[in-house]
């Protein structure tokens, strides 16, 4: 089954390469860049695993989201506590 992956990220340290990351979302599935630091795509691929394979082209100050439109799941890394506990308190409410 496919699904639709909205992806989200923040490289944050000074003269970032989005070019590695960028060819790692291309090769999640079909794609269509929305804004430049967000993406659609889709793929066979869930939230947590497109997450996880993103991740290892970033460097770990960096934060992403991957939020599964099919499913109504999300993933994320280096949110802040505050926006990470925002999203949990009224995700699926």
């Amino acid at each position: 089954m496919a699904n639709n992956l909205f992806i989200s990220y923040d490289l944050n340290s000074p003269n970032q390469d989005y070019s590695a990351l960028i060819e790692e979302i291309k090769l999640l599935g079909d794609w269509a860049t929305v804004q430049r630091s967000v993406w659609y795509v889709n793929s066979v691929l869930t939230a947590q695993q497109a997450a996880e394979k993103l991740r290892l082209k970033m460097d770990s100050n960096d934060s992403l989201i991957v939020i599964n439109a099919t499913s109504n799941e999300a993933y994320w890394y280096n949110l802040s506590d505050e926006v990470a506990k925002h999203i949990q308190k009224f995700w699926l409410n």
